[in-house]
């Protein structure tokens, strides 16, 4: 399994491309799939880092049901 640092730094230069891909005036439908693989890698680093964490955040706390309710609510929002 890829670090959470080592998939930030594939998005990265995911975005990168992306950014100069548009500077020179790619093609827009190649540059939309380049954002829809990074949303996506974004998405698999999110949902990784939460199954790595979640469990300490939880436990480091003392109201655990607000704690709870704010993490969904952050899911929900984004």
């Amino acid at each position: 399994m890829k670090s959470t640092e080592k998939r930030i730094n594939i998005i990265t230069g995911q975005l990168e491309g992306i950014k100069k891909m548009i500077d020179e005036g790619k093609d827009p439908l190649s540059v939309l799939t380049q954002f829809k693989a990074a949303r996506s890698a974004l998405d698999s680093c999110m949902s990784s880092y939460i199954n790595e964490h979640f469990w300490q955040i939880l436990e480091s706390c003392d109201d655990k049901e607000a704690t709870c309710k704010r993490f969904l609510e952050e899911l929900i929002i984004s």
